[in-house]
């Protein structure tokens, strides 16, 4: 079939909220509008619902219902591609970018819309996503471009109108960018640990190497001596030694845990779309801080005494 010939930018856009059409609807007038937009408009109005741009009056209020075939048309005057294809191409095209508010992944081509006409340059373009159906608020359809504090969730502007009424809120944007300055935080705190941890991992090696040293010394000087002797000291290192061994394997087991967790935070950090951030924050924090083991003291004199092998 023959593609849909493209309409103005003029066309496209509500005259109440200044964007593309989302469900459009026509009053009698012949004027359209987004549903909800005109809805709302009507509900606020003191007299009887009139045109937003001829001011014609209308009596009783007309029931609202969205224009099937005038939606159809501006989903077709805009092209549209997946992230692996197109279906207006005989080739596979790649999307370059996703648009927050189109919901709609595009090829370079079919981008250019978003350039060119007024209403569409406002919409926030990110790198390319499958998940674009998470940024919308499923009760309203609309997509989430705000963080209520109050709750810890994302929500979208009629969210504000009801059930968040009087709650602290503040754009999706500038939550995320709180965020992130909180994740370089826990991050330098998580890297901070490992270098500790690391040291700590150098200084028991370092004693298993005192140990060896003092066990090998002892024996040289015992193997004049009866047999029983030798085995004694024997059994000793290896029990001094699996000691240190099971202490540097509960530190090396936190310090691939703590490298986990970087590489979570870190990959979290690169995300640029916010709605995957705040969901993706949230979940992190239900992981928890990794609480500390018992602090290991390599100059325990406890621990140093296992590196001192005498005669029995």
């Amino acid at each position: 079939p023959a593609a849909a010939l493209p309409l103005p930018g003029d066309k496209l856009s509500c005259s109440i909220c200044l964007d593309l059409m989302k469900d459009p609807a026509t009053i009698p007038c012949g004027h359209s509008y987004c549903l909800a937009c005109i809805g709302s408009y009507w509900d606020a109005a003191e007299e009887n619902p009139s045109c937003p741009q001829c001011r014609q009056r209308f009596s009783p209020r007309p029931v609202l219902v969205r224009s099937s075939v005038l939606a159809e048309l501006f989903f077709c005057s805009l092209p549209k591609c997946t992230t692996t294809f197109s279906q207006f191409s005989l080739f596979p095209q790649k999307a370059v970018k996703s648009c927050l508010q189109c919901l709609v992944s595009f090829c370079e081509q079919h981008l250019q819309p978003h350039f060119s006409i007024s209403a569409l340059k406002k919409h926030k373009l990110v790198e390319p996503s499958r998940q674009l159906e998470d940024s919308v608020f499923p009760l309203h359809s609309e997509v989430m471009k705000i963080f209520c504090r109050t709750d810890q969730s994302c929500i979208c502007y009629l969210c504000l109108m009801d059930e968040h009424k009087g709650h602290q809120t503040l754009s999706a944007a500038a939550e995320m960018s709180n965020k992130q300055k909180e994740l370089a935080a826990r991050l330098q705190d998580v890297q901070r640990r490992i270098q500790g941890r690391e040291q700590e991992v150098e200084k028991l090696q370092q004693v298993e190497k005192d140990i060896h040293r003092s066990a090998d010394e002892a024996l040289r000087n015992a193997e004049k001596i009866f047999t029983a002797v030798k085995q004694q000291i024997r059994s000793r290192q290896e029990s001094e030694v699996n000691k240190v061994k099971e202490l540097q394997e509960v530190l090396e087991e936190e310090i691939r845990d703590l490298r986990r967790r970087a590489a979570m935070v870190e990959e979290l950090q690169q995300t640029s779309d916010h709605i995957r951030f705040l969901q993706n924050y949230s979940s992190l924090d239900r992981l928890g801080e990794a609480s500390d083991p018992t602090r290991i003291d390599v100059h325990d004199e406890n621990v140093h005494n296992g590196t001192k092998f005498d005669l029995l």
